[in-house]
């Protein structure tokens, strides 16, 4: 084995100024920045988050409860446990929404899985405004009995005692004989 001299401070100096040295490698960003895309991706697919509450709130806890209230946010804990649920709720119905949270807590748990809410943290606020159903379209009146069908009924009911029953029972041979038309 040959034995180098150690180069001296100043040859040392020249050899590092000729040579440039590697930069410091990086270290690799967090999974979860690497992840957050492709999670957010998975979780408006399939996840059951705040959106779909919103979305079928109504379903959820029943129309009294959702003429009333609203889902704000759905916040998950660090350590794991089950989320809170933030709803905003209309005046005073707040002390109502606070009675029954019990209820909203197990019907929100049955929608989003066993255990994903344990805490319901009710916001007095004023609701968003909610899309109006489309309006109803009115009925189209059937045109009234010909005499001959209203006399046949009328024989027909001619045995009933005069009451309420018999009443009914024109009104419904009515409305039975309009829809069939004319035979």
């Amino acid at each position: 084995m040959v034995r180098r001299p150690l180069p001296t401070p100043a040859e040392a100096a020249e050899i590092l100024a000729r040579k440039r040295t590697r930069p410091a490698r990086r270290p690799p960003p967090p999974a979860g920045r690497a992840l957050t895309k492709y999670i957010k991706e998975l979780d408006a697919r399939f996840g059951q988050g705040p959106g779909a509450l919103q979305a079928r709130w109504r379903e959820i806890v029943g129309p009294e409860i959702a003429r009333r209230t609203e889902p704000v946010k759905l916040g998950k804990p660090r350590n794991g446990a089950g989320a809170a649920l933030e709803i905003r709720v209309a005046g005073a119905a707040a002390a109502i929404v606070q009675h029954q949270s019990a209820e909203i807590l197990a019907r929100v748990n049955l929608f989003l899985g066993s255990g994903a809410v344990e805490r319901l943290r009710i916001v007095q606020g004023p609701l968003r405004p909610r899309p109006e159903a489309p309006a109803k379209t009115p009925r189209r009146r059937l045109p009234p009995l010909d005499a001959a069908a209203e006399a046949e009924l009328a024989a027909s009911l001619a045995h009933a005692p005069d009451t309420a029953l018999k009443a009914a029972l024109t009104a419904l041979g009515r409305g039975v004989l309009r829809r069939q038309g004319p035979q």
